[in-house]
């Protein structure tokens, strides 16, 4: 079936020497992995391989076959171009990170025009603004919405939040937010990361915030792999 859709591009992996297998999320299809033979090594093919940076987005003429197996691209071309996106040291260190996220978090072959909105929106934001430092935290607590484990905050007045039960909680039963980073995670429930920034927060608060949110992710997916980018993320913003 020859589909005609918008993507972002996932990851890029090589294979041999001259092809990629890249892993797009599709507005029509959810995500979706493509083999592109050859797109290394030619200069002169409709498929460029600056189009397959990690959060381009592009628009797709592809081949589903449904089978399970690798799909192809007929066509590509971007459907929005980045300014500084993926060329700024800070902005491409949380698109690397986020990218390795959502590698591990979205892995439904179906349409979720919502979810693809909302990640297409915010990157084009990160792309267009430069008080970034909270953005990433904010973004990952709104994409639990759409993965099915946003915390319940109706009892927002416990002391602790439960990170396997998803809720807050007067008691300690398992692994918890507490303390300052209690305080602001209460507050970046409040705001969209378009706004994140009025949260204030220490280096050492964001870090260990980032920490329980990849925790919190844990418990709630199955086969989830801590991003290796992390690191990276957090000398440049903890």
């Amino acid at each position: 079936m020859i589909v005609t859709t918008r993507a972002i591009v996932l990851s890029a992996i090589k294979y041999g020497d001259t092809s990629l297998i890249v892993k797009l999320f599709t507005e029509s299809d959810g995500v979706k992995s493509y083999m592109l033979k050859g797109v290394l090594s030619s200069k002169k093919g409709k498929l460029k391989k600056g189009y397959f940076q990690p959060l381009t987005q592009l628009e797709i003429v592809a081949n589903h076959k449904n089978k399970g197996t690798l799909e192809s691209l007929r066509e590509v071309k971007l459907a929005y171009s980045y300014k500084n996106l993926q060329t700024d040291v800070s902005k491409s260190s949380v698109a690397i990170f986020l990218s390795e996220m959502l590698v591990v978090s979205l892995q439904e072959e179906e349409e979720n025009t919502a979810l693809y909105k909302f990640i297409a929106t915010a990157f084009v934001w990160l792309d267009e603004h430069d008080e970034i430092a909270n953005f990433h935290i904010s973004f990952l607590l709104e994409l639990t919405k759409y993965l099915g484990f946003y915390p319940d905050d109706s009892q927002r007045e416990a002391p602790y939040f439960d990170l396997l039960e998803g809720e807050f909680v007067y008691s300690l039963y398992n692994q918890v937010i507490e303390g300052q980073q209690l305080a602001v995670f209460k507050q970046l429930l409040q705001h969209g990361f378009e706004d994140a920034n009025i949260v204030k927060m220490n280096k050492t608060v964001r870090a260990d915030l980032l920490n329980s949110l990849i925790r919190y992710y844990q418990l709630h997916l199955s086969d989830f792999k801590k991003p290796k980018s992390l690191e990276i993320l957090q000398q440049i913003f903890a």
